[in-house]
């Protein structure tokens, strides 16, 4: 829209340009404060709990004195300053065996010639006739690990049972047979592989435990390995090593030929 040459007034397109008693008034007043636009880099902050402070700083001052708490105990123990620390629900183990009683002292005499190792499966069944298995049942299977050694008892020599020859070249020795010691059953080896009992036999351990009931099993298995060792040839092996001891100790002594002769028992 053109403006007419003669009209003063303001419009919309040709605003009024200001007086100078306008731009005096202007420049008396105080200068507002700027304003930025919101979202520009420059713009004030939104009133509110800034970042950093109320309950999330207290937070971060106790995790911080906890965490320093810990560093400094763990180093005043690892110094030595302060005794270490003890679990107070630890597992605990009190010896109160009585002191060992010596009954008797025994001399003995013998040379143990040979030993064999056996092992030996027990299984045992303890059941009522027309019982039900499920009612009333016990069945262990046990697997003994022992030992056996055979010796020759040197305490057992008569008199002479030492023949020396009129050279002194040749000496002839009677000595007893060998015998097999007791079985010593091994129970850092020997173990029970399974069992099974009966409803009843477990509900009788509620009210009553017998503490040797595995003794039935233990007996088993030390029969067993003797009546092994009988058969497997090691009263042979007791006279051969013993024939082999003799000969070399004597012949040490001087003695060109030795000779063992095992009597009956």
């Amino acid at each position: 829209m053109a403006r007419d040459g003669d009209s003063t007034e303001p419009t919309r397109e040709f605003p009024g340009y200001p007086t100078g008693d306008t731009l005096k008034t202007r420049s008396d007043a105080a200068p507002e404060p700027a304003t930025a636009p919101p979202g520009s880099a420059t713009a004030p902050p939104e009133t509110g709990a800034r970042p950093g402070s109320g309950p999330a700083r207290g937070l971060l001052w106790v995790l911080g004195a906890a965490a320093l708490a810990v560093v400094v105990l763990l180093g005043v123990q690892t110094s030595g300053l302060w005794p270490s620390f003890r679990n107070p629900f630890a597992e605990q183990q009190t010896d109160r065996s009585q002191p060992t009683l010596l009954k008797s002292i025994q001399d003995l005499s013998r040379y143990v010639a040979a030993e064999g190792n056996f092992q030996v499966v027990v299984d045992l069944q303890t059941d009522r006739k027309y019982v039900p298995e499920f009612l009333l049942n016990e069945r262990t299977l046990f697997v003994g690990a022992g030992s056996v050694e055979a010796y020759v008892d040197f305490a057992k020599i008569s008199e002479g049972a030492v023949v020396e020859s009129a050279d002194g070249k040749s000496v002839e020795i009677k000595l007893p047979a060998p015998q097999l010691g007791e079985t010593n059953l091994d129970l850092e080896k020997s173990y029970v592989f399974a069992e099974k009992r009966g409803l009843l036999n477990r509900l009788g351990d509620v009210f009553a435990s017998d503490p040797n009931r595995q003794q039935e099993v233990y007996r088993l298995a030390e029969e067993r390995i003797t009546a092994a060792a009988r058969d497997s040839g090691l009263g042979a092996r007791a006279e051969e090593n013993t024939r082999k001891m003799l000969e070399g100790l004597l012949g040490s002594l001087g003695y060109e030929e030795v000779t063992v002769t095992y009597l009956a028992p």
